[in-house]
């Protein structure tokens, strides 16, 4: 399987977009204190990298 740009930055989107997820639902459900704060915020920071990613793929 080869590997070119824009195969790795489309896996690299995706592995952003899961830990982004991950990270918005673990401040919401597994943090009740200013901890969940944070993690959503990280989770929408890697939102914003996943999207960066896509825009460099063609």
């Amino acid at each position: 399987m080869a590997m070119n740009k824009n195969t790795v930055l489309a896996w690299a989107t995706i592995l952003m977009i899961i830990m982004g997820v991950v990270l918005i639902l673990m401040g919401a459900y597994r943090y009740d204190d200013v901890a969940g704060w944070g993690f959503a915020t990280v989770g929408i920071g890697f939102f914003a990298i996943a999207w960066v990613f896509n825009a460099l793929k063609g």
